[in-house]
């Protein structure tokens, strides 16, 4: 679970590719209502407002209500958690090819 909201996981939220459409849409703006967002998908707004819902309990996404729009903005302070994963896994893959690389140095000579 994510430590920022316990009701979602990070990466259960960004395991959908819509959800990963529309944190990188988000990214890209400071923030976007609900409507603009709805536009850059093929499908409807209550489809797009259930992906938001599961970015928000991830607490990757804020919201605010402007008169009768909701617009949202990224809080991209939970995908440090899957920085730190893919770190991890990164120092791993560099190890172990750095020990290939010496065996097969050493088979060499």
């Amino acid at each position: 679970m994510s430590e920022n909201n316990p009701l979602r996981d990070t990466f259960d939220a960004i395991a959908d590719p819509t959800r990963r459409e529309l944190i990188r849409l988000l990214a890209e703006a400071e923030e976007v209502p609900l409507h603009e967002l709805t536009s850059q998908f093929q499908m409807g707004r209550t489809a797009v407002s259930k992906h938001l819902t599961i970015l928000k309990e991830a607490g990757l996404v804020l919201d605010r209500k402007v008169g009768r729009e909701t617009r949202f903005r990224l809080n991209a302070e939970p995908l440090r958690e899957i920085q730190h994963w893919v770190s991890f896994y990164s120092k791993f893959w560099n190890t172990n090819l750095i020990r290939l690389q010496h065996l097969l140095e050493e088979e060499e000579e």
